[in-house]
């Protein structure tokens, strides 16, 4: 692929502005400037330095954030400012998504993409992908709500009932809630289902992935491993 072509799918701009960063020498690899818009490179395992940034390229963007609480997961937010103001230009402009929501208080794993079909697979019910919360409730948990949560509760909306895929209580007042769907502000209306309250809201885990041990609140990583 041209060099020109490859910024621009990577989001840095219009074909104009990526001509422009190349012509600046501000686009290198393995330490050369590469001056030359036309030059074809190859893109498997292909990562270049722009304006100073080592950037990996990815057909399909798929990143994990760590969702700071008073942010809003959209793109038009209401109240609080929106996540993608934590992201860097090129993945706004190539236009990833969060894949499901979280509320503006909840903090913890977000994953954000710019493929449709991984989002689908990701947030489908019918994949069962597992997200694990913990949740700190205002009133001590006792083994009755944990069970209840597992057997299932009913949501004023869907007289179906939602379970826990897994549950277990953490400390006096804390749980830890598996769930492999995502309903409407689902983890709330289900404690509020067996008598407590959220009080505090961390998505740990989505699917197989965890928030990596140095990636501070606000900060935002490439998937390890992700070859989109």
């Amino acid at each position: 692929m041209k060099l020109e072509q490859i910024l621009f799918s990577q989001g840095f701009g219009t074909r104009r502005v990526c001509a422009g960063l190349i012509d600046a020498g501000l686009v290198k690899h393995a330490g050369q400037v590469l001056d030359d818009p036309g030059l074809d490179l190859p893109t498997e395992g292909l990562v270049l330095e722009v304006e100073g940034r080592p950037w990996p390229f990815h057909a399909e963007a798929l990143v994990m954030l760590y969702k700071p609480a008073g942010y809003e997961c959209s793109q038009k937010p209401r109240h609080h400012p929106s996540v993608m103001t934590l992201l860097p230009a090129p993945l706004r402009h190539r236009g990833v998504q969060p894949v499901g929501r979280l509320d503006e208080d909840t903090t913890g794993l977000l994953l954000l993409t710019d493929s449709g079909s991984l989002i689908h697979r990701l947030t489908s019910p019918r994949h069962h992908v597992p997200k694990v919360y913990e949740v700190g409730c205002k009133h001590p948990v006792d083994a009755n709500q944990t069970e209840r949560l597992l057997a299932g509760v009913v949501l004023d909306d869907d007289p179906a009932p939602v379970r826990a895929a897994a549950c277990e209580a953490i400390g006096e007042s804390g749980l830890r809630l598996t769930l492999t769907e995502g309903k409407y502000h689902q983890v709330k209306r289900m404690v509020a289902a067996v008598g407590n309250r959220v009080e505090s809201l961390h998505r740990s885990r989505f699917g197989s992935l965890v928030l990596p041990a140095d990636l501070a609140p606000g900060q935002w990583c490439w998937v390890p491993g992700w070859s989109g």
